[in-house]
């Protein structure tokens, strides 16, 4: 089977299934596992240079940034456009049996209306599947999914099994804890609260979702909200923002004092977290994911041996 991947989770999910030499076209947000970094590249961003974030590079230290994307983008994905072009022709050369995309959000990839309209096109009536998680159990069934319809259901099951033995392990370490009110911001101008399978690794990693949308979609947030709300920790994970761009987020709010009046902030429990790698992208790293979340709220408390300095900073 010739599998594009036209979703940083999708390519995860198919590399975790022992997949990687199916897969022959990827986006060019696909950069983990490293290997997918060498196959064929279907996607570019359509936002101005001036606002995109390239992996490895030092990001621009620009205070407007993040309200200047969230007006591009409310002024021309949310009016049918789209932040992304696909490349058709490398497309129909590459001759895929099977397309994996999505219809969750325009913003975080090339729309479904672009991908099925190009595999019409295409000699040998591709497969096209879309994939919808909104929790982690959902999560969970688009792996197993994407195992069955590539025809490796038993490497799907030892997929899940593992992930759920340590799902069960993390939640094993932190049922005992004192849960700790948080709130996780996937965009900070304007704020944006914790939307989807998000909630879902809060709670697992012992802490309590405070102003998040369980199994939807993020909503804008009213800072006055924000300050009522006084969490007890603050995790910053902006979409598509690797640790270093989400870093100098936070310190850009350190210059209004409504969030130097926060207790987060005065009790030094604010952290940075690299949104594009282990927040935004729905696959198998989710349970990691939630191992930062807890080491984030708990520190040495839940125990452990790993190391999350490439994922989290106190800021």
């Amino acid at each position: 089977m010739r599998i594009v991947s036209l979703l940083p989770s999708a390519t995860e999910i198919c590399f975790s299934l022992g997949l990687g030499e199916q897969v022959v076209g990827v986006t060019h947000e696909c950069d983990y596992p490293p290997e997918a970094l060498e196959k064929p590249q279907l996607t570019r961003s359509m936002l101005p240079e001036s606002l995109q974030t390239h992996p490895g590079t030092s990001p621009p230290a620009d205070p407007g940034r993040s309200a200047a994307i969230d007006r591009h983008v409310r002024a021309n994905v949310h009016q049918g456009s789209s932040l992304y072009a696909l490349d058709a022709e490398l497309l129909e050369k590459l001759e895929p049996d099977l397309i994996i995309t999505q219809e969750l959000c325009a913003v975080c990839a090339v729309s479904y209306e672009i991908v099925a309209g190009a595999a019409k096109r295409l000699r040998g009536d591709p497969r096209v599947i879309s994939l919808e998680p909104a929790t982690l159990e959902d999560v969970f069934g688009t792996i197993a999914s994407v195992a069955e319809i590539c025809g490796v259901p038993e490497r799907g099951r030892q997929t899940l099994d593992l992930l759920r033995a340590a799902v069960g392990a993390l939640r094993a370490r932190t049922k005992s804890l004192q849960r700790v009110r948080t709130l996780l911001l996937e965009w900070t101008d304007p704020p944006m609260s914790a939307g989807h399978w998000i909630p879902d690794l809060i709670e697992l990693a012992g802490g309590e979702p405070v102003l998040a949308n369980a199994g939807a979609n993020s909503q804008t947030l009213d800072w006055d909200a924000i300050v009522r709300a006084d969490v007890d920790a603050l995790l910053i994970a902006p979409c598509g923002y690797d640790l270093e761009a989400a870093t100098l987020t936070v310190r850009e709010l350190c210059a209004s004092p409504r969030w130097n009046a926060l207790r987060a902030v005065r009790d030094q429990r604010v952290f940075a977290i690299d949104g594009s790698a282990y927040v935004n992208r729905p696959g198998p790293r989710l349970v990691r994911t939630a191992e930062i979340f807890a080491h984030a709220l708990h520190g040495d408390t839940i125990g452990g041996t790993l190391s999350f300095d490439d994922a989290l900073a106190r800021v």
